[in-house]
């Protein structure tokens, strides 16, 4: 059942899932943002109702402690929250941190994603 945010209710004990993952480039990122701010304790992925295809990515920095109900993934000391209601959205991501000439990003390899809007701003997925 969907909640005000448009996302499924998830219990990450009745399910079967693979969890998220972190490149050895995003970890990296990820330690070097904690290292310039004391504050921040990692990073918090989540998705959002947006665009054409319906959700999109939302990244933003973990502060001081885990919001109730987050669920932690660790790799070489690099702290990635994810709330459990976007668990079956993004279950089975590899976050990746990558260079594109001037640009850099984080980037979500996401095994659930059927499809994406033209922009490559928001995305659909499989409906299980």
């Amino acid at each position: 059942m969907a909640d005000q945010t448009g996302l499924e209710s998830f219990d990450p004990n009745a399910a079967n899932w693979k969890g998220l993952t972190l490149t050895d480039k995003a970890a990296k990122r990820i330690k070097k943002l904690i290292d310039d701010d004391n504050q921040i304790i990692g990073l918090r992925l989540n998705v959002k109702p947006s665009g054409c295809a319906g959700f999109a990515y939302a990244l933003s920095f973990a502060k001081d402690e885990p919001i109730k109900g987050d669920l932690e993934f660790i790799y070489q000391g690099a702290s990635i929250f994810v709330p459990e209601k976007a668990m079956p959205y993004l279950d089975g991501t590899e976050v990746d941190f990558i260079s594109e000439g001037l640009n850099q990003m984080f980037k979500y390899n996401n095994p659930n994603v059927e499809n994406a809007c033209g922009c490559g701003e928001s995305f659909n997925v499989h409906d299980d």
